[in-house]
This record gives C-alpha cells, sequence and structure tokens, in this order.
C-alpha cells in the first residue's frame, strides 16, 4: 500500500468492481416492478440521528464510487486474483440474496439462500465487495471506507432487527436465534 493515494483514470480501475455494489438496487427494481412488494417491504427503522446517519453514509458510498473510478487495479498481481475471486463469490450472494428479498411475499422473514447464513446478506455483500476493491487495488483508502462502512451497518442492523420483530414476532425471534447476524453456519437442528 502506497502512503499517497493511487489516483489515476483508467478503464481497468476499481470501477468494474464497483457495479457488484450497485447493481442489487437495480435489480430489486426489476424484481419488483409492477408489485406493491416495495412499499410494503420498506420500514422505517427507528435510529437516533437517523438523517445524519443518512447522509453521512451516503457520502461515504458516494466517495467510494466516485474515488473507484480513479483507483487502478494492480491487474496481474496476486492480489488482483484474490479480490476478483472475492468479488465474484459475493456478487453472486449480493445478487441472489436480493432477488429473494424482492421475490419473497412480505408477510413473513425472508430465509432462504443467503438469509440462512446471515440476517444482513446484504450488508456482509457490500462490506465483502469493498474489502474484495481494497485488496485487488491494494488501498488503504478503500480499507478505511471499508471500515466506516462497516461501522454504518452495525448501527442500521439492530436497529433493523428491532423492526423485524415487532413485525414478524416469533417467527423472526426464532430465525435469529437459528442464523447469525453477519455469517456463520445455522445452528443444527433447526430449519
Amino acid at each position: 500500500m502506497l502512503l499517497i493515494p493511487a489516483f489515476e483514470i483508467g478503464f481497468w480501475n476499481a470501477w468494474i468492481f464497483m457495479i457488484g455494489f450497485l447493481l442489487p438496487p437495480y435489480i430489486s427494481i426489476l424484481c419488483s416492478k409492477g408489485k406493491a412488494t416495495s412499499k410494503k417491504w420498506m420500514g422505517s427503522v427507528p435510529i437516533k440521528h437517523e438523517k445524519l446517519l443518512n447522509v453521512i453514509s451516503t457520502v461515504i458510498m458516494v466517495a467510494g464510487v466516485i474515488y473507484s473510478i480513479f483507483l487502478p487495479l494492480q491487474l496481474g498481481k496476486v492480489w488482483f486474483f484474490i479480490g476478483l475471486v472475492i468479488f465474484l463469490i459475493v456478487l453472486v450472494i449480493s445478487l441472489s440474496a436480493t432477488y429473494i428479498s424482492r421475490t419473497t411475499s412480505t408477510d413473513k422473514p425472508f430465509t432462504k439462500g443467503p438469509y440462512r447464513y446471515s440476517r444482513h446478506p446484504l450488508y456482509v455483500a457490500e462490506t465483502l465487495i469493498f474489502i474484495s476493491i481494497t485488496i485487488a487495488s491494494v488501498s488503504w483508502v478503500f480499507l478505511l471506507l471499508t471500515i466506516i462502512m462497516q461501522s454504518f451497518h452495525m448501527i442500521y442492523a439492530p436497529a433493523e432487527e428491532q423492526n423485524c420483530l415487532k413485525r414478524y414476532g416469533k417467527d423472526y425471534r426464532d430465525y435469529m436465534k437459528r442464523t447469525p447476524r453477519w455469517i456463520g453456519i445455522p445452528k443444527s437442528g433447526e430449519k
């Protein structure tokens, strides 16, 4: 990692990986087109200083997208290939979690696919996409953005879970008992 961040425009820059970060919202729109699920699915998540946190997290995400345009990938180096493998795996996870969240009925919690291994697979995927960019470009700036973004996920996740507990009750409580918050193997003996 260089002390002075890399900053050069080019075709083979980290913006290619950022497509994985930006693609799920568009897939979500396509999956729910013509359905009323998007209004039912979205719910207010009460968080202290919610507006300020939303502004800051949006600025961090936009900064990541903009910086990725100028951040060269370390093509031909082992770091690039490690980051690429992580990115491709996470892209599949992210797209499948998005598809499941938008095509599943909203009267029960999402528990299939990546939701079997994480209560927040989209947050995990976002963080891992940023980590894949950090590795593939060997950038301390992206590492810093990843840490900041994950700290926001750690604030939002418990609030979302409280909202889901109010909405789904026992179904969500049972889901919480068998499924880890971030990532892991569901507890054995329970489906």
